[in-house]
């Protein structure tokens, strides 16, 4: 019986591979966005052994075994895959799955109706007598009763067990309170309610469905902010606040903000595109969710030091996927709430016909960060800004920048803009080349680490690798994209893993390898970590997909006009042999 999806990524998402790996490694040096220590599967001096805590892999790039958490644990302990869930299973906590498949989506659609019930369980508990700390709170912070009941907004009361008693008598089990977030086993066996005296969030999906909740301390101990934990129904980087109103708006951009109040408070105020992640910076995946709806983001983070901090990586994040950037400043006040209560709508429109683009945001900062006044200053200045001129893909927007910066140095323009050209340069040759050295390489170099995999047409390969490697990156590139037949794979396990990658997409999982690891072998899952270990230019995504499959069409094409010349061949002494009377035996 296979895992289902959803028991394999909660598995995977509770057992850390940094956690799991440092049990039997000492991990040190970081490089990039990896860890290194010595590998544990062969023996070496220097460290090789990377493991990424963001995609949550491991790599050795002096053996090539890599993989997910189940991969290192089987390699390590000498376990079946199956044997290796478990073994993480009871590390974590959790039970292994005893019924079907089908399972998953029974339990999904039950955590949907049980989340359903306690939204409308707070809202009923906001407007009843026993909720009047909660509508003192939006009273105090003047969000009218409409927009809280748009917002489906509530109260959990200063009580430890009311929603459990509520929702149990409902027909509900524990367990699935439990799986959901909304309890928490006591010390002595009991179970008791996580938010209590809180303003109550609803966190509603595009599709309507609710899927999480946030809830704001109304006063007492605790953290301001709780919100629920990862659950099969609910993962906090997939998902923004207010997404479910916001995509209706027709003003033809996303307004992001980072508080639920600010949320709350600019659609109110008639800002009605205004949605806010939840409780982390943006993420990659909240991004891509967000280009389903709008080509333009206005940031309007804080203004303190961490709000300017989450606008610049913001920004980096936004723009590798084309979207068009600004920036709002939101002098006097804190946030774009505490500025709505000082100055009002009109202010705050105002605001947003001044937003920055993303450009002029960085190169302000840029300055704010130099003595202009001193020659080293100066050249500091420029030699970062000329980096961020560099990286524009428009000549005219390089010119006008450059101007810009060479007027901020007191420089000429010609010098800016001779230096950025250079960069560019330094940066073309250098992509040229890794782009040779990974695609033009001898076959020999072009083929697998793992021995027990072995590419007939690598060139066909790497263009298979790359169409998979941002396929897994990016789940949302299938759409609009035409499926390659398999025939154009010429590598049968790179085509199994575009399948299945395709099928985990199709379902609305979550694309990792530990849903992988049941259906192919270590020296597969070895193959796929090593994949996604090389760069992908993720902003000029679907280009790169066409090019792949052009490739792959391209290489097909080839073998069968291959394979035709070899049958005619066959044909042709086939009629030679029996026209001089050959046969075999004669």
């Amino acid at each position: 019986m296979a895992f289902p999806d959803s028991f394999l990524q909660e598995l995977s998402e509770r057992s850390d591979i940094v956690d799991v790996v440092s049990g039997y490694v000492r991990l040190g040096k970081r490089s990039g966005a990896n860890l290194f220590g010595l590998c544990p599967f062969h023996s070496e001096k220097t460290p090789s052994f990377a493991v990424n805590p963001e995609k949550q892999i491991y790599h050795c790039f002096g053996c090539g075994k890599g993989g997910s958490v189940f991969n290192f644990i089987m390699e390590m302990e000498h376990l079946s895959f199956r044997d290796a869930v478990a073994f993480l299973a009871r590390r974590a906590g959790m039970e292994l799955p005893e019924e079907q498949q089908d399972e998953t989506a029974r339990i999904r659609q039950r955590l949907y109706a049980l989340n359903r019930e306690a939204a409308r369980w707070f809202y009923d508990r906001l407007v009843s007598p026993a909720g009047q700390p909660g509508r003192a709170y939006l009273t105090k912070r003047g969000i009218s009763p409409p927009i809280a009941r748009s917002f489906g907004l509530g109260y959990a009361p200063d009580a430890w067990g009311e929603l459990l008693e509520t929702l149990t008598g409902r027909g509900y089990s524990t367990a699935e309170l439990l799986q959901a977030g909304l309890i928490k086993s006591g010390r002595s066996g009991g179970h008791y309610d996580v938010f209590r005296n809180r303003l109550m969030f609803p966190v509603i999906d595009v599709r309507g469905n609710v899927v999480a909740f946030s809830g704001r301390l109304l006063d007492g101990e605790g953290p301001k902010y709780l919100n629920s934990p990862e659950t099969p129904v609910f993962s906090k980087s997939r998902n923004l606040f207010g997404l479910n109103l916001a995509k209706k708006s027709k003003s033809g951009y996303i307004l992001l903000v980072e508080g639920n109040i600010d949320v709350v408070s600019l659609h109110q105020a008639g800002f009605d595109s205004a949605v806010a992640s939840l409780g982390t910076s943006l993420t990659p995946e909240q991004a891509r969710l967000l280009t389903r709806y709008t080509s333009e983001v206005i940031l309007a983070y804080d203004a303190d030091a961490a709000g300017q901090k989450a606008s610049s990586r913001a920004i980096g994040i936004l723009e590798r996927l084309d979207l068009k950037v600004r920036v709002l400043t939101i002098p006097g006040a804190k946030d774009p709430d505490e500025f709505l209560k000082t100055r009002g709508a009109d202010a705050f429109r105002a605001l947003l016909d001044k937003s920055e683009d993303r450009m002029d945001y960085r190169l302000r900062a840029i300055t704010e960060k130099y003595d202009r006044e001193t020659d080293e200053g100066r050249v500091a200045f420029v030699r970062e800004a000329t980096g961020m001129v560099a990286g524009l893909p428009s000549p005219v927007e390089r010119e006008i920048y450059a101007a810009r910066v060479a007027e901020l140095a007191g420089v000429r323009a010609e010098t800016v803009l001779q230096e950025a050209e250079r960069l560019r340069k330094r940066r073309t040759v250098q992509a040229r080349r890794d782009y040779e050295r990974q695609t033009l390489q001898p076959v020999r170099q072009a083929q697998p680490e793992p021995r027990s995999i072995r590419y007939e047409n690598p060139r066909s390969a790497v263009a298979e690798e790359g169409l998979i490697r941002l396929l897994y990156l990016d789940p949302g590139l299938f759409s609009g994209m035409e499926e390659p037949p398999p025939e154009l794979f010429s590598s049968p396990v790179l085509e199994r893993l575009f399948r299945q990658i395709k099928r985990q997409a199709d379902a609305g999982s979550v694309i990792s390898l530990a849903a992988l690891g049941e259906q192919f072998t270590s020296d597969e899952m070895s193959l796929l970590t090593g994949i996604l270990q090389e760069p992908a230019d993720l902003q000029n995504g679907k280009k790169a997909i066409a090019d792949y499959i052009t490739t792959m069409r391209r290489e097909a094409a080839k073998r069968t006009a291959g394979q035709s010349y070899a049958e005619r061949a066959r044909e042709i002494a086939a009629e030679k042999r029996k026209n001089t009377g050959y046969t075999n035996g004669r």
